[in-house]
């Protein structure tokens, strides 16, 4: 597993380690995340709750905007459009976002999400670049 410290300076956060979230390929162009459907993932009816997804992408979106971005400074987003399209109840989720926009003052990235290959989510994650802390 690659260790998002390595490629962000700090360490992953308490959300995603709850979630258990699995880097597998980090690039400013494409990122790939895993998470393994547990039970406390469920919502009531037993099946993911939909904030995962959003989770997942805001995540993988986030990742892959902070490291184009580099040290001209960092991103954080500001709308997270996640539409759920098949239930999941097990197994392993895919996590795949690339970019669609990547402009001076905001980014526009999409996520898909798979589950054995299936779609079961896509979504958007538009992130605001922010200037670099003064030093």
């Amino acid at each position: 597993m690659i260790d998002v410290g390595d490629v962000l300076g700090s360490e992953a956060d308490g959300l995603n380690s709850a979630l258990g979230t699995e880097y597998v390929e980090l690039t400013g162009d494409r990122v790939h995340l895993r998470c393994v459907v547990t039970p406390t993932l469920m919502q009531p009816h037993g099946i993911v709750h939909g904030g995962v997804y959003c989770t997942l992408g805001e995540t993988a979106a986030s990742v892959g905007g902070s490291i184009w971005l580099g040290d001209r400074g960092r991103v954080v987003g500001v709308s997270n459009n996640t539409n759920f399209l098949r239930a999941t109840r097990d197994g392993v989720l895919d996590v795949v976002a690339r970019p669609v926009h990547r402009g001076r003052s905001q980014q526009l990235w999409r996520i898909e999400i798979t589950q054995d290959e299936r779609l079961v989510s896509v979504g958007e994650v538009r992130l605001a670049n922010l200037d670099a802390p003064a030093t």
